[in-house]
């Protein structure tokens, strides 16, 4: 029986859903560039809305809806960080939104609903919900990509998106099919006692069924060998929206993974973690090795977020509950630094144009020097150089790998952000040390999108400088696998 006090509990979620409905009508009712500020302000006062009631929930421990649906300090942090990124992506688009002429009341009403579908797989620990979840994230995303209606590569990236991401739900929900096929149980937290007491089963169809999830949760975090689809979408989407792609997608495929395998599959955490042991070493390198050769900032950055897949897989591989809070520390600190970098080549792209050549970004050190810098803060902290969140978050990542004795599996993450070292001052080089090339471009200096680069800037240097503070923050957020 449910009753009206579990609603409490999903304060946030309904926030959510209640104002993408409001901007839904609004955006039918109205058009044009009044009607688009209108509703990315609102989008960001709902968002703030929803911010204060997740905070609340911080401390919570209560399962509702006949425990379909968890609250817990897990759920809550993943929570603040998705609406965090929802924050910063609307604050972008009120002007980003605007000029590209993308900013409806369907455009936000989809950041919001994709942050539900978020929610939703990250807080849940049974199978069916997990799927809703991950299934209403996936078609607002997949909308999204495709709003540049004039651009060929924005048509062409939503499709791409949607006939391989479909492919790959299939394989995610026919794991879920066969686990429950060979146990029964479609519950995290029931698997994981039915395991705990050996019980019989079939572990032919169970092996298949966690293979299969393995195929469905790595295509959502774009690790190797599922990684085809991420340069081109990346690429071709919307700025503002690759931004909300690469950093709350991956969050909340991060997230849903964590839960099921940290929760359900303890027991067979050997056998796992050494096809995730492969995943890591080929994400880290085929991201990092192909991004070396990127011309274009966009897609050097997508091989540079596919290669950051491969450092939390490192700490993933361990199994071990209580390093755990290393992979959310890298998470909000990676959150940061690609909206930063995302906002960037938002301010340095022309109008109709989403190309980011690294040619236009010649000279721009001497053009527009607070640009070039916060650019350079952003590269600089995904190097992983101190004092920056970057240079921490692999500092905790490899650490957990050597607390677990997997040395060779450090040495390589170590080689790896050497060579990624390379790409990220390439683009300062340019910035620094080369004349413009030919006619030099504006940038498009709205408030926004200002505000956005130093309030990433400021976390990045806070988490960076007062670690503990974040640390803590995601250690009591895994305490709940202890």
């Amino acid at each position: 029986m449910i009753s009206a006090s579990e609603f409490g509990w999903i304060m946030p979620e309904i926030m959510l859903a209640g104002w993408g409905l409001l901007l839904l009508i609004i955006g039918g009712l109205t058009r044009g560039p009044v009607a688009s500020k209108t509703c990315g302000v609102l989008s960001v006062i709902g968002s703030v809305c929803a911010m204060y009631f997740t905070v609340n929930l911080w401390g919570g421990n209560q399962e509702v809806f006949n425990q379909l649906y968890t609250i817990d300090n897990f759920g809550t942090f993943f929570k603040g960080l998705f609406i965090a990124i929802l924050i910063l992506v609307s604050v972008v688009s009120l002007r980003y939104a605007d000029r590209e002429e993308i900013g409806s009341g369907e455009y936000y009403a989809l950041l919001m609903f994709g942050v539900l579908g978020m929610m939703v797989m990250t807080s849940s620990h049974h199978f069916v919900t997990i799927f809703i979840g991950l299934e209403v994230m996936s078609l607002s995303i997949y909308v999204l990509c495709g709003l540049l209606r004039g651009n060929l590569s924005s048509v062409e990236a939503a499709l791409k998106y949607f006939l391989l991401g479909a492919f790959a739900t299939a394989f995610l929900l026919y794991g879920m099919a066969m686990i429950y096929g060979s146990t029964g149980l479609m519950d995290v937290a029931d698997l994981k006692k039915f395991f705990l007491t050996k019980q019989p089963f079939s572990a032919t169809m169970f092996v298949i069924g966690l293979g299969f999830l393995i195929v469905g949760f790595g295509f959502k975090i774009a690790s190797v060998p599922f990684h085809m689809w991420t340069p081109d979408v990346y690429q071709g989407a919307p700025t503002s929206i690759t931004a909300y792609m690469a950093t709350g997608v991956k969050a909340a495929a991060f997230g849903a993974l964590i839960r099921v395998f940290f929760t359900a599959f303890v027991p067979f955490q050997f056998g796992w973690s050494e096809i995730i042991w492969v995943l890591a070493v080929l994400t880290m390198c085929i991201g990092n090795i192909t991004a070396l050769v990127q011309r274009d900032i966009k897609r050097m950055l997508a091989y540079s977020s596919i290669a950051h897949a491969g450092y939390i897989l490192v700490a993933f591989i361990t199994g071990d509950r209580t390093l755990a809070s290393s992979m959310l520390y890298y998470l909000m600190a990676y959150s940061f630094m690609n909206i930063g970098a995302f906002t960037v080549v938002i301010v340095l792209q022309k109008k109709g144009d989403n190309n980011s050549d690294l040619d236009s970004y010649a000279g721009l050190g001497a053009r527009h020097p607070f640009i070039a810098l916060c650019m350079s803060i952003f590269l600089l902290s995904l190097a992983g150089v101190p004092p920056l969140a970057g240079f921490m978050g692999k500092f905790y990542v490899f650490s957990t790998a050597v607390k677990a004795q997997y040395y060779w599996l450090a040495i390589i993450g170590f080689l790896n952000s050497v060579v990624a070292a390379y790409y990220y001052l390439r683009v300062m080089m340019y910035m620094y040390f080369r004349d413009t090339i030919g006619e030099p471009g504006t940038a498009d200096k709205a408030p926004g999108y200002g505000l956005v680069m130093l309030i990433c800037i400021w976390a990045l240097l806070h988490m960076g400088i007062f670690p503990k503070t974040f640390l803590l923050i995601a250690q009591k957020a895994v305490g709940i696998f202890s």
